[in-house]
């Protein structure tokens, strides 16, 4: 250290800048001089110099670690600098906190992921809940070996459902969906997806609306086209043209073994089984033809395991089985003389004799007749059994299950000959020679006449 002037000077200048304990004690501690170099007042009782005492090391503390002490204050005043100007409300010792962005983008990242879950959440929920109900209820059709996704979306199009994509996959986690079956539904929108699904697995399909018809047992073709055509259910000359293209039909395998015989009238005469029919309103001539061959194979399925094998021993065809089968449905009224006119039947072809059946010359006729006349027995045609042996080329109408069974099993009797009784009971009077013929029809005479 440098000693100054006296005459100047209030004590040792320190050959280090900045060696003060406090910077405020510039200004303001006994014995330092201002910042204007003026001497500081001495302090009281002391002598100008004491100052010395004041600017030098603290008796109680060694000389080095004075000089270490010093040498350390300007960093902190650099701090100091360096923290700006102190807040006066702040207390002694305040260091502000430092920011934690860790902490702050877990909370962000937190915030996005639950804005995200529940968005999701609200999604299902929603495309899951019922659709928005309403008092008309809607129709729709699922067609047949479509897919639950497939079933999903003509849900979603027809209102009864709002998200077919969560539908699909809800049916998917529940397992269902493979037992829907095929129709037309009728479902109002509001209600559950689980009543929807017991629905579609149930088969809950809605009536269609239908037409419903009765075929009598001996109607033909013809008479069968007239009361369609009548009832508003087919067109007549469209129905009959059909029946002569038997291939184009699939309802029946009997009736891919009609022969191909250009004497036919109509191929199908015989196949198309009596009975009442209910079709869907709309069916066209060809799906009541089908519907109604189906129908003479599943009868014909009733018939005793036998009939087939009983059929080939007689050798008979199917063809030939309804052909006699229609002979005995137009002559017979009565059930329990339905084998006995078979037998007749029989016995006069294995004997070569005609038929001479007035039933073959009435479906020759355009409209039948209450008494045939000898022109009527002489008219030129395969299906005249007064001029032709044997059967005729085919059925001469639709005969009954009772008239195919009698067919196939017929009475053993030794008649070649019967007449009806014309006493009102629709009974015949049966013959086994032409002698006994005569007498009966002699008999038949004079009940008509009484």
């Amino acid at each position: 250290m440098a000693k100054d002037n006296d005459d100047q000077a209030t004590g040792w200048k320190s050959l280090f800048p900045g060696d003060r304990l406090n910077p405020e004690e510039d200004e303001t501690a006994p014995g330092n001089g201002n910042r204007t170099g003026e001497p500081a007042e001495p302090a009281a009782g002391g002598r100008p110099g004491d100052g010395l005492a004041n600017a030098g090391p603290s008796p109680e503390m060694p000389s080095g670690e004075a000089a270490a002490g010093r040498r350390s204050r300007p960093k902190s005043k650099a701090k100091a600098a360096k923290a700006g100007p102190q807040d006066p409300d702040r207390p002694a010792g305040y260091r502000r906190r430092k920011p934690r962005p860790v902490l702050w983008s877990f909370f962000i990242a937190l915030g996005i992921v639950l804005v995200a879950a529940g968005s999701v959440l609200f999604y299902v929920w929603n495309g899951l809940r019922p659709a928005a109900a309403s008092d008309r209820p809607v129709r729709f059709t699922i067609e047949k070996g479509s897919r639950a996704d497939k079933v999903a979306e003509v849900l979603e199009e027809n209102g009864l459902i709002r998200n077919a994509f969560l539908f699909s996959y809800w049916l998917k986690l529940k397992n269902e969906g493979s037992r829907f079956q095929a129709g037309e539904y009728e479902m109002t929108p509001g209600i559950t997806r689980e009543e929807i699904v017991a629905k579609l697995n149930a088969g809950d399909t809605v009536a269609a609306e239908t037409v419903r018809f009765t075929i009598p047992e001996g109607f033909t073709v013809v008479q069968m086209a007239d009361r369609l055509a009548s009832e508003g259910i087919a067109d007549k000359e469209k129905f009959l043209a059909a029946l002569k293209n038997p291939s184009q039909f699939t309802g029946s395998v009997w009736a891919k073994l009609i022969p191909n015989d250009a004497d036919l009238r109509y191929p199908l005469e015989g196949y198309l089984f009596p009975d009442t029919y209910e079709l869907p309103k709309g069916s066209t001539e060809t799906d009541i033809i089908n519907r109604m061959l189906s129908e003479l194979d599943k009868k014909l399925g009733q018939l005793p395991e036998d009939w087939q094998t009983t059929l080939e021993e007689r050798g008979m065809t199917v063809h030939e089985l309804l052909t006699i089968a229609s002979l005995v449905e137009r002559e017979v009224v009565l059930d329990e003389e339905r084998p006995i006119v078979a037998s007749v039947i029989e016995n006069r072809l294995n004997k070569k004799m005609p038929l001479q059946i007035d039933a073959t010359i009435q479906y020759l006729l355009d409209k039948p007749k209450e008494k045939l006349t000898e022109n009527d027995l002489k008219v030129d045609s395969p299906y005249n059994t007064y001029r032709n042996p044997g059967l005729p080329p085919g059925p001469i109408a639709s005969p009954s299950l009772k008239s195919i069974e009698a067919a196939l099993y017929p009475a053993d009797t030794d008649y070649f000959y019967y007449v009806t009784k014309k006493d009102g009971s629709n009974r015949h009077l049966f013959a086994a020679t032409y002698k006994q013929h005569q007498k009966n029809k002699e008999l038949s005479e004079q009940n008509e006449k009484n």
